[in-house]
């Protein structure tokens, strides 16, 4: 083989390895998704939370009742399933949640929502869903927005001694109360 050839061939080999290295950095770059990644983090009491999810937009969509039907399970937000963490138990609208992560999942429904904390945190969306690795669910009453909101949020708040989680997008707003275990 001449010289010229194992050249053209070694530039070529190169030129192809650049390009696929490049492009598998680029999926791995989060940020660049159109559902970036998102953290809430706060303090309840003496409890650490943790929310780790990615936003959607609603982009012109229906969001819930359409893109996002009622009655199923959704992995709240996209991408990979959305994790809760806790340092420590809490109480989630009066029922413990020992300290740990989980996925959190969602059922929206028109008049209720099913709030999930499955112990399967590590999966893409909600494909893996597991019912039987749920350790606790609760059901809340959606409320809809004054003024919708675009991209999707989960926000942790205080308010009269209360602190809450919403999950807001679009027009609506599914919101769960979260407490330490009170100490005996």
């Amino acid at each position: 083989m001449s010289l010229l050839k194992k050249v053209i061939r070694f530039s070529f080999l190169f030129a192809l390895v650049a390009f696929f290295a490049t492009s598998t950095q680029a999926q791995d770059d989060k940020s660049k998704r159109k559902s970036p990644p998102m953290e809430t983090t706060g303090m309840v009491g003496d409890v650490s939370v943790a929310i780790n999810y990615s936003a959607p937009s609603v982009n012109g969509r229906k969001i819930f009742g359409g893109l996002e039907p009622y009655d199923e399970v959704w992995r709240t937000g996209a991408n990979e399933a959305t994790t809760f963490e806790v340092s420590k138990n809490v109480m989630i609208e009066g029922q413990e949640l020992p300290a740990g992560k989980y996925g959190l999942f969602t059922i929206p429904g028109e008049d209720k929502w099913t709030i999930i904390f499955n112990s399967d945190w590590d999966q893409w969306g909600d494909y893996n869903y597991d019912a039987g690795k749920d350790v606790l669910r609760v059901e809340v009453m959606p409320k809809k927005l004054d003024e919708p909101v675009e991209q999707m949020k989960i926000a942790l708040s205080e308010k009269d001694g209360t602190s809450m989680v919403a999950i807001k997008w679009s027009e609506t707003k599914a919101a769960f109360s979260i407490a330490p275990v009170a100490s005996n």
